[in-house]
Formats: structure tokens, C-alpha cells, sequence
């Protein structure tokens, strides 16, 4: 919403919850997320023509065109509980546009969500809203965290669909127009309905199936002595399968990746394709078996304990240059270490302390074991082992020789990342390894 205020001057883009303190956050100097560039974006057409409120109501009756941009977390009781969407907020959200709009409207669904859901939409509105005419249509977004702003400013493609009715069409248009104020035209595509709402779930499950596809040859890679990012690079060159999406880590994480396949699963399944759901379960079975095989590597090269013994994670954003921390590999990895008795001291740069304890533990829930850190050096200092969990840049320049000088020795270092010298690390001392690298 904040790029659509800036590209397009004359339209007025307000952006409303009914959480104040979170419309406060937005008003304030200080934004509720960490995304870079998003800070200037925002300064510059707020309060023009970019504006923030808890006024739900009146902004549904002054608007054109509302975009629905709700959570759509995996359900966690009932039918499709741990794989089917949680749509309750979505059917809140058409039901409170429902009863506000004294208008006809376009509702653009952002969210991701199963196919078909803008049936439900279209349902609840056309049996609440006084005789108004609504179009629903479907605007996925592909940005990615951390390179958000670069992603909107030129996209790949920006992708509408809509009902293939006169209405439908003259919705597409407008929705349409809107972007095409920066967006080369042949890039905006257009599909019916229920295209659009599956390609979100489907892009979203084949980049998440290249990084499992990849991080399972890196165990074979680290069996053989095979270089993972050398065998990246030479299948990459290949025209057919490209470079992109083939880093091998110590898993996947975020808040689109795993759910959306789990939500692909369980409409797979839904619609009579066992097999189909299958394999896509399998890439997210892949990833979870990459974060513990990471945790795994690191107890069994500390002599099979690291009871009382001090590790040091870095990072515990799911990647870097974000805040956003769900599904985080650093997550699983914290777990598995104190479920083994370390001690785990985490620093990240941009996740607050609170925020990974809550993430780690639970809400409201304490472990002597687990620390949080000021600064890198600090997480280090007197560690039997590091571990690297998210690839921020400064993790790559830090002073390894003055961190290897406070260590008990031997010490190891665990890239997850593959983002370190391994040679340079292993000259001042280090027992260093990395993803699908060899041994030495």
C-alpha cells in the first residue's frame, strides 16, 4: 500500500486495523517491521496521500477498492488442523464490508489462501450487502522479506485474476490501471480466479522445493566430499534449471513457505490426489529433517554431548536484513540443542530478546540455558561451539581470530549459512565446517 501511495500520487490509500497500537507503530518514527528501504517509502507519502486508522468502518464506506490483507495461519483444531488455512479473518473481513459498504466495491484478496475462497467472499457479501454490487478479485503478492522494496518497484510480473463477466473484466481494468502507473504493462498478467489464487500456493511450493532439493544433496555431498555450492554452480548453468534458489542451508523458513505447502497438501487431498500430496509433504519433511540434521552435527562433533557446554547461535531471523522470525530454522535448532542440555546464547541484530524467548520456550515460559546476547563477540566469548543460523553480512567480517582466543578449544564453528571462510577460519584454529561442504 505504502508503494501504491507513492507511485500514484492522486489516490488515496488508507491502511486501517483495529489494533491502535499497531496503526500507532505505523504513525510513528519507529515501523513496526524492519524492512529495508520501507522506512523512506512510507516517510515520503505519509500523511500525503498514505495515511493509517483504526476508522475500519468509515474507510470501507469512503474506498473503491479494498484490499484484504488478513492473517491466514494453518489451522491448529479441527478438520485440516497443522495443514488446512485458518480463514476465520477472512470471513470477518467480508462480513464487516458487508455490513459497512453503502457502495458497490472491488475487494482484491492479498492474502494467501486456498483456492476458491473467493467463493465464501463472494457469498457472504452478496448476502449482506443491501443489494450492492461487489467484484472480488485475486492479487497475490511475490515480494520477498528483505528485498521487499526492490521486488515492488519492479516486479517480475504482478498477477490479477478475476471473473472472466463484464464486471469481472472491468474490475481487472481498474485494478490493473492502478499498477500500470509503474509497471510495464506486459508485465501484469491476467487469469481467471481460481488461476491466481492457486499460483501463489504453487510458486511458493516449487521455490521451497528447490531449496529442499538442493539441502538434500548437501548430506550427500558432505558424505562424498563433493562442495555443495560447486555442484550448485555447475547444475545452475544449466539454461533449464538457473542458478536462483539453489543455496544450500540449514533449512527454510518464513511465514509463506511451509504453510503454504501444508495448505497445498490438504487441498490436494481434499480434491481426491493422495499422491500429489505426498510429494509435496515430502519437501516439507526434507526441511525439517535439515534442521535437526544441523542440530545433530553439532552434538555428535562435540564428542556426543554438549551438556553444560556453551553454544553460540547467530541470527534467529529466518533471514537476513528482517525482523520476521516464524518458521525460523533457528527455532528448531535453539530446541534441539537445549533439549540436549546446552547452554544456547542467540544474538541477532534486528529480533528482540523477548521475541526469541517467546519463539524458542513459549510465551511467558523461562530456561536458565537460554541467553540472549547484546553483540556477536558477547554470544561467543568463552563458547565450546558457534553456530551461524541466518546469513546477515555482518557475521562474515566479524574479528575470528580475537572470538577463536576466548573459546575452549577445540573450537568449532557450524555454518549454516556457508557465508564464512572455511579455510581462513580453520588457519587461525577453528574446527569449521559448513552445509554440504567436505571435511578437512
Amino acid at each position: 500500500m505504502a508503494m501504491i501511495a507513492l507511485k500514484c500520487p492522486d489516490i488515496n490509500v488508507t491502511v486501517v486495523d483495529m489494533n491502535a497500537g499497531r496503526i500507532a507503530a505505523w504513525n510513528s518514527d519507529k515501523l513496526p517491521i524492519f524492512e529495508p528501504g520501507l522506512d523512506d517509502v512510507v516517510k515520503q507519502a505519509r500523511g500525503r496521500n498514505l495515511f493509517f486508522s483504526t476508522d475500519v468502518a468509515g474507510q470501507i464506506k469512503k474506498c473503491d477498492i479494498i484490499f484484504v490483507a488478513v492473517n491466514t495461519p494453518t489451522k491448529t483444531y479441527g478438520v485440516g488442523a497443522g495443514r488446512a488455512a485458518d480463514l476465520r479473518y477472512i470471513e470477518s473481513v467480508a462480513r464487516t464490508i458487508a455490513e459497512h459498504a453503502d457502495s458497490g466495491k472491488i475487494i482484491v484478496e492479498k492474502s494467501t489462501i486456498p483456492v476458491k475462497t473467493a467463493d465464501a467472499i463472494k457469498a457472504i457479501v452478496a448476502s449482506n450487502s443491501k443489494g450492492h454490487k461487489f467484484e472480488v478479485l485475486s492479487n497475490p503478492e511475490f515480494l520477498a522479506e528483505g528485498t521487499a522494496i526492490a521486488d515492488l518497484l519492479a516486479p517480475d510480473r504482478v498477477l490479477i485474476g478475476g471473473e472472466r463477466t463484464p464486471g469481472g473484466e472491468k474490475a481487472i481494468e481498474t485494478l490493473a490501471n492502478v499498477y500500470a502507473r509503474w509497471v510495464p504493462r506486459e508485465r501484469v498478467i491476467t487469469t481467471n480466479l481460481w488461476s491466481s489464487e492457486l499460483s501463489k500456493l504453487v510458486a511458493n511450493a516449487f521455490l521451497a522445493q528447490r531449496i529442499s532439493s538442493i539441502n538434500s544433496i548437501s548430506a550427500l555431498c558432505e558424505a562424498t566430499g563433493a562442495d555443495v555450492d560447486e555442484v550448485a554452480n555447475a547444475i545452475g548453468k544449466d539454461s533449464r534449471i538457473g542458478p536462483k534458489f539453489l543455496k544450500a542451508s540449514v533449512g527454510f523458513g518464513g511465514s509463506c513457505f511451509q504453510k503454504d505447502i501444508l495448505n497445498l497438501t490438504y487441498l490436494c487431498e481434499s480434491f481426491g490426489l493422495p499422491e500429489v500430496a505426498a510429494y509435496w509433504t515430502s519437501v516439507v519433511g526434507l526441511n525439517d529433517w535439515q534442521k535437526s540434521r544441523f542440530a545433530a552435527r553439532i552434538v555428535k562433533s562435540l564428542f556426543n554431548t554438549v551438556a553444560d557446554k556453551k553454544i553460540a547461535v547467530l541470527g534467529f531471523a529466518f533471514k537476513k536484513d528482517t525482523n520476521d522470525t516464524r518458521e525460523s530454522a533457528a527455532i528448531n535448532v535453539c530446541r534441539d540443542l537445549l533439549s540436549e542440555h546446552a547452554k544456547v546464547c542467540v544474538y541477532d541484530p534486528k529480533v528482540p530478546a523477548d521475541e526469541i524467548t517467546a519463539d524458542v520456550l513459549g510465551k511467558g515460559v523461562e530456561n536458565a540455558r537460554l541467553s540472549i546476547a547484546k553483540d556477536a563477540y558477547d554470544a561467543c566469548a568463552g563458547a565450546h561451539a558457534i553456530a551461524i543460523v541466518t546469513e546477515w553480512d555482518e557475521f562474515k567480517t566479524l574479528d575470528y581470530a580475537k572470538i577463536y582466543a576466548g573459546m575452549p578449544k577445540p573450537a568449532f564453528l557450524f555454518d549454516g549459512r556457508n557465508i564464512v571462510n572455511l579455510a581462513a577460519l580453520r588457519q587461525i584454529g577453528f574446527t569449521a565446517s559448513g552445509i554440504g561442504k567436505p571435511m578437512v
